[in-house]
């Protein structure tokens, strides 16, 4: 007997997913009811503190470790002469994602803020000041800071095993058949990911098992990771991590504190907690690196291009290698005969990057956007014009099709919504009312479509109601509600019938919350575990005489409502919680696990897409700059809440703001010290900063993406809105300033 119940089409009644149902943790966080790592207390308690370096080359030639340890309260200061050995070592990456850590494994001194010793008591305040009585001596190098004095090499690989040079086509032919070549070079900072909750673990031995509350956004991983740190198995490490209070990347890698906190709750027999201080966040917990780009732009009469060069040089630590993927930007936007890119590594002394939202594409796009901007200022052209004119319809370079790509929507859409017809091609020809310059600009969005293997369990329970698990995280983007809205489609039931369990490893695994690939990853999982039990709740019923859908197997049968109706009668049904209890079953559990198909992902180029469109106003006297304005229209495939789904563009918007106008991690060039390590100094938007918003859901159907045909969003709406804003800064003042952040001095000096 064979059921229909392979197909998602059949079964799924549409009710759930596309709905713009609130955040179901919305309520626990604004009571304070939601649990975050930091949060934990038990029994017998000590708390840890790292002292770091002040320096950012050397070594550490004495510590007082007495006067510490005299400190009332104080347990035990950890140091190189006392740090118990770890099974993993520290200065070998562990794939995919290991990074090397400094954990007190020797007196050399790489970066500001690296540990250089633990400290736990019995209470904060006494750790604390017992760091501070460690009075570490020096033996002090020069630093290497900038490009000026730091290392430059070649690279074996960027960001997460990319190639670091890419080449299609005849780039010297191209550029010699061009009517015009636009070259130029665009810096952008250094950035810290700064999410509202610090790193921290509570760490608790049970013989060989450890229980550790951290933010995690990758928790099977990590559970294997911190295994062979401590040689134990990788089930015998147990992640709870209910809720992040953000994460933008960093808290997919293991750090160096935590893992010196877990060793000093084995070393002392007793649960240690650990919190970064917000300076303590700014080195050994990843950012996004400094790159400094160089472009060049062929176009031809009619202003198509004939090539596009870009080079990235991209600073890394002296010890490891995480390279801002900054070029690849330039890969699968605009239709070029010839396109190559390449990345460049610089060695500083600084901590290592990382992944940070739109790793790769938000400062390669920043340059990109900018450079086609005066691309299409020297052919005389609109700039939607010329990027309408150099659409690419397949992916450049390589001709496979997209997935989808409803870009060309999302230009006339977004453009329509903002005004943008009738904008004057010159700079400095619109003011408003008080005399302030306005300025119009625009970028293209665009980010790549991963997807993580997953697991998921979905139980359908003989009240009607049903449990779904899978072990994702929630880092503010809406987890908890979207993938519940997926599983309650797939199972027929209504998102309040069903009860959602996540932030836990021993629940299967949810895959990698990050690249924006969460929704479509855990998603699809949940969806399969859903089909998987709506079969076997099926296959109950159609085999049993005393049910309405006997014999319907080889017909089929579609949940809806709790209900499972005949395909061919649906007057024909039968409630769950009638099947079940006819069985004597009090439960059906359906598991699935959920990966890409890679022929299918091999065939296809996969990326959301998207366009912004910004406003600036700036005082001509002051040159003080503000975004006035900002519309987004993006094409993400299937949208599963659409209310999280605009939250997150405006999140990306924002972020596309800081970076244009406001985020910079200052370095003393002397000393290798960020000068802005907090909150206070280090710049990031707020309300006032962003007074208008809107995003725009463009439709867009992908069958190749995934069975469900979800893409990413948390991520996109950073990658257009950069270079929109710069230039929009461009058409309000006519000076191009091709560094980030777009300072005021910037426009003054131009202007003297």
């Amino acid at each position: 007997m064979s059921l229909d119940t392979a197909s998602p089409t059949a079964r799924r009644h549409g009710s759930n997913a596309g709905q713009p149902l609130t955040r179901r943790d919305g309520l626990l966080k604004v009571t304070g009811r939601a649990t975050y790592a930091a949060d934990n207390h038990p029994d017998g308690m000590l708390y840890a503190v790292t002292a770091i370096s002040r320096i950012a080359r050397g070594r550490v030639t004495a510590l007082d470790v007495g006067a510490a340890r005299a400190h009332a309260g104080v347990v035990e200061v950890l140091t190189p002469a006392n740090r118990p050995p770890l099974a993993h070592d520290p200065d070998e990456k562990m794939p995919p994602f290991g990074f090397r850590v400094e954990v007190l494994q020797d007196d050399t001194v790489r970066y500001v803020g690296q540990p250089i010793a633990l400290v736990v008591a019995e209470t904060l305040e006494a750790a604390t000041e017992a760091a501070a009585l460690l009075d570490p001596q020096y033996e002090i190098a020069d630093a290497r800071t900038d490009r000026s004095n730091g290392d430059r090499f070649g690279l074996a690989a960027v960001g997460i095993g990319a190639p670091p040079r890419t080449v299609h086509g005849d780039l010297a032919a191209g550029l010699a058949a061009a009517t015009h070549v636009t070259e130029a070079e665009y810096e952008t900072p250094a950035q810290y990911h700064n999410a509202m909750e610090p790193h921290a673990v509570v760490a608790e031995w049970h013989g060989d098992r450890v229980t550790l509350d951290m933010p995690n956004q990758a928790m099977a991983l990590s559970c294997a990771a911190y295994g062979a740190y401590f040689d134990i198995p990788a089930e015998n490490v147990l992640i709870r991590s209910p809720f992040l209070g953000g994460g933008f990347g960093s808290k997919a890698i293991l750090n160096g504190p935590q893992i010196l906190a877990i060793l000093a709750a084995r070393m002392l027999k007793r649960p240690v907690k650990l919190v970064l201080t917000r300076t303590q966040m700014y080195g050994p917990v990843g950012h996004r690196g400094h790159t400094w780009q160089k472009l060049r732009i062929g176009t031809d009469a009619q202003g198509r291009l004939t090539a596009l060069h870009h080079h990235a040089l991209c600073a890394t630590s002296s010890f490891d290698e995480f390279i801002e993927p900054a070029a690849n930007a330039s890969l699968p936007l605009y239709d070029s005969p010839a396109i190559l890119v390449e990345h460049e590594g610089l060695r500083l002394d600084i901590g290592t990057p990382g992944p940070m939202r739109a790793p790769g594409e938000a400062s390669g796009s920043a340059a990109l956007e900018v450079a086609m901007d005066e691309a299409a200022v020297a052919c005389g052209m609109d700039p939607l014009e010329f990027r309408l004119a150099n659409y690419a319809e397949t992916e450049p370079g390589t001709g496979r099709p997209f997935s989808s790509k409803a870009l060309r929507e999302c230009y006339l859409e977004g453009a329509k919504r903002f005004g943008w017809a009738g904008r004057p091609l010159e700079p400095r020809q619109m003011r408003d009312e008080n005399g302030f310059l306005v300025g119009w600009g625009m970028g293209t969005a665009v980010f790549h479509c991963p997807h993580f293997p997953a697991e998921a369990r979905a139980t359908l329970r003989a009240d009607g109601t049903a449990l779904v698990e899978t072990a994702g995280a929630d880092m503010g983007q809406g987890a908890w509600t979207a993938l519940a809205q997926i599983a309650a489609e797939a199972l027929g039931l209504d998102p309040d019938q069903v009860e959602f369990h996540s932030g836990i490893s021993t629940l299967p695994d949810g895959g990698i919350a990050g690249g924006s690939g969460h929704t479509a990853s855990a998603g699809l999982a949940l969806n399969n575990a859903g089909e998987d039990a709506i079969a076997k709740l099926a296959a109950i019923a159609t085999a049993d005489p005393a049910s309405p859908l006997f014999g319907a197997g080889n017909i089929g049968v579609v949940a809806r409502s709790g209900r499972l109706h005949r395909i061919d009668d649906e007057g024909r049904s039968e409630s769950y919680v009638d099947i079940l209890a006819r069985a004597g079953q009090a439960e059906v559990i359906g598991t699935a696990k959920a990966a890409r198909d890679p022929a299918i992902a091999e065939a296809h180029a996969m990326f959301s897409h998207g366009a912004v469109f910004a406003e600036v106003k700036v005082d001509p006297d002051l040159g003080q700059i503000r975004a006035t304005r900002l519309v987004g229209a993006f094409a993400a495939g299937r949208v599963i809440n659409p209310r999280l789904v605009r939250s997150q563009y405006f999140g990306g918007m924002i972020w596309g703001t800081s970076f244009a106008l406001h985020e910079e991690a200052v370095t003393d060039r002397r000393t290798g010290r960020i000068m802005n390590a907090d909150l206070a100094e280090y710049h990031v938007p707020v309300n006032a900063d962003v007074p208008s918003l809107d995003a725009i859901l463009i439709e867009e159907d992908d069958p190749y993406v995934n069975p469900l045909g979800i893409k990413g969003v948390g991520e996109i709406g950073i990658t257009g809105t950069v270079g929109a804003i710069a230039n929009a800064v461009w058409h309000a003042t006519g000076v191009r300033v091709r560094r980030f952040p777009v300072r005021i001095e910037d426009l003054l000096i131009a202007r003297a």
